[in-house]
C-alpha cells in the first residue's frame, strides 16, 4: 500500500534546486536569498580586491623602476603632485613634504635625528593608511567564511522542524511525507558552504598578498628614509660650515 501512495507524494514535489527553493518555508527562503547576496557580494569583493593590488603593485614597479633610476627626488615629487595615485608614490609624498618641511629650520644633530624621526613616522602612518583602504570590506569576508555556515544550518533546522511537525500532522511516517523537506533543509545547509567556503579561500589569499604588499611598502620607506637621513646630515654640515663664514 505504501508504494501506492509514495508516487502521488513524490510527483507532487518538485526536487530541483528552483522548486526546493519555492517550496521551502518563507524563513527558510530568506535564509538562502541572504546567503546568496552574500556569496555574490564576496565574489564582487573577490574581484575589486585582486584588481586593485595588480594595479597597485603594477604601479608600484613602475615607481621604483623610475625612483631608482638615480634622478631628483624634487624633480619626482614634483611629479607626483599633491594627490598621489598609488600608494607607493602616498609614502614617497609624504616622506618628501615632511623632509621639506623638517629641514626648512634647525641646525646640527638635533636636526638630523628629529628630521628622521618624523620622516618615518609619517610614511609609518601613510602605509598603515593606504593599506586600511586597500583591506577595505575584508571583514566582510572573514564574517561571512564563519557566520554563513551557522545560517545555513539555521535554515536546515528550521526545515526539519517543519517536516517533522509535517509528520505529526498528517500521521504518516512515509518517506516520501518528509524527503521533500528534509532536501530543501539542507538545501540551505548547502548555500551556507557555498557562501562560506569561497569567502575562506579568498580571505586568505588576499590576506596573504597584502601582507606581502605592506611589506614591500615598509621595505622602500626603510630604504627612502635612509637616503633622506644622509640627505639631510649633508645639509647639516653645509650649514655649520656656512655658519662661521657668515659670522665673518
Amino acid at each position: 500500500m505504501n508504494s501506492v501512495t509514495t508516487a502521488p507524494l513524490a510527483a507532487a514535489h518538485d526536487l530541483s534546486l528552483l522548486g526546493l527553493f519555492m517550496q521551502a518555508d518563507w524563513i527558510v527562503k530568506l535564509v538562502m536569498v541572504l546567503l546568496v547576496l552574500a556569496s555574490v557580494y564576496v565574489w564582487a569583493i573577490a574581484f575589486e580586491k585582486f584588481t586593485s593590488l595588480a594595479r597597485a603593485r603594477k604601479e608600484a614597479d613602475e615607481f621604483e623602476d623610475r625612483f631608482w633610476r638615480g634622478g631628483s627626488l624634487d624633480e619626482l615629487y614634483r611629479a607626483q603632485g599633491e594627490h598621489p595615485a598609488h600608494p607607493m608614490a602616498a609614502v614617497f609624498v609624504i616622506g618628501m613634504r615632511e623632509w621639506h618641511a623638517s629641514t626648512a629650520a634647525g641646525t646640527g644633530s638635533y636636526m638630523v635625528a628629529g628630521t628622521r624621526e618624523r620622516v618615518e613616522r609619517a610614511m609609518s602612518v601613510t602605509i598603515q593608511r593606504e593599506m586600511e583602504r586597500l583591506e577595505k570590506r575584508m571583514t566582510f569576508l572573514a564574517s561571512t567564511g564563519s557566520a554563513a555556515p551557522f545560517v545555513g544550518l539555521f535554515g536546515t533546522v528550521w526545515g526539519i522542524m517543519n517536516s517533522f511537525t509535517a509528520i505529526a500532522g498528517m500521521q504518516n511516517t512515509n518517506l516520501a511525507v518528509v524527503a521533500p523537506g528534509i532536501a530543501e533543509a539542507l538545501f540551505a545547509t548547502a548555500m551556507g558552504l557555498v557562501a562560506a567556503i569561497p569567502a575562506v579561500l579568498i580571505y586568505n589569499m588576499l590576506s596573504s598578498k597584502f601582507a606581502k604588499f605592506a611589506g614591500r611598502l615598509e621595505g622602500f620607506a626603510s630604504e627612502f628614509g635612509a637616503i633622506l637621513a644622509r640627505q639631510t646630515e649633508a645639509a647639516a654640515q653645509a650649514r655649520l660650515a656656512a655658519a662661521p663664514t657668515a659670522a665673518e
